[in-house]
C-alpha cells in the first residue's frame, strides 16, 4: 500500500476544530459573569457545535466537556451548595438538551444562515424549557405528581424561558457570527464544516 509521505513540520491540531473549541468553551465560561437567570449559552454551544464540526463525537463531546468545564468552575466559586446540582436529576437533564440541541444542530451543516440559525435557537430554547421544566415537575417534590402540577411547573418557568430565549440568540449571533467573521479572514477556516 502506497502512503503519501508525511510532513514533520504539518501542526497536529487543524485549526477549524481548535477554533470552534476555542469559542465554545469562550462561550461557556462566560457563565461566571454576572448574568441573568437562564441567560447563558448552553443551547447555542449545543447548536454551534452540531452545525460545524465535521466529526460528530466531537460536535457532541465539545459542548458538553465546556459546559461540564463551566460547571465545575461555578461549583468553585460558589461552594458547596453548587456541587449539589451535579447530583441532582437537573443536571442530567440539562446536558441531555445540550446533546439533543447538538443533534439538532446538525440540522444546519451546510446550511446555516441568520434565518436559520433563528430558527433553530428557537427550537433548541423551546426544546430546553420543555425538557428541564417537566424533569422539574417529575423528578421533584415542588409540584403535584399530576396534570394541574404539570401545568404549574410550565408556568413557573414562563419567567425563565424569556432569558433563555434571550441568552440562545445572544450567544448564536455571537459565535455563528463571529465565527463567519473568522472564516472571511481565515482562509483555513473557509470550509463549511470543519
Amino acid at each position: 500500500m502506497n502512503r503519501a509521505p508525511s510532513n514533520p513540520t504539518a501542526p497536529t491540531l487543524a485549526p477549524g476544530p481548535v477554533a470552534l473549541a476555542g469559542l465554545i468553551f469562550i462561550a461557556a465560561l462566560t457563565r461566571l459573569l454576572p448574568h441573568p437567570p437562564n441567560f447563558s449559552p448552553v443551547e447555542a454551544i449545543a447548536l454551534f457545535g452540531g452545525a460545524y464540526f465535521a466529526a460528530r463525537q466531537w460536535a457532541l463531546v465539545v459542548p458538553l466537556v465546556a459546559m461540564f468545564v463551566s460547571d465545575l468552575a461555578l461549583g468553585l466559586v460558589n461552594g458547596g451548595v453548587y456541587f449539589e446540582y451535579f447530583a441532582s436529576a437537573g443536571f442530567w437533564l440539562v446536558y441531555a438538551c445540550i446533546a439533543l440541541s447538538t443533534v439538532l444542530g446538525f440540522g444546519l451543516r451546510g446550511r446555516v444562515t441568520g434565518g436559520r440559525v433563528l430558527g433553530y435557537s428557537l427550537l433548541g430554547s423551546v426544546l430546553f424549557f420543555l425538557v428541564t421544566n417537566f424533569g422539574t415537575w417529575f423528578g421533584g417534590t415542588m409540584y403535584p405528581q399530576n396534570a394541574q402540577g404539570l401545568v404549574a411547573a410550565y408556568v413557573a418557568g414562563i419567567p425563565f424561558f424569556k432569558w433563555t430565549l434571550l441568552g440562545t440568540l445572544a450567544y448564536s449571533a455571537l459565535l455563528f457570527g463571529g465565527f463567519a467573521l473568522l472564516r472571511r479572514h481565515v482562509p483555513a477556516l473557509r470550509e463549511q464544516t470543519v
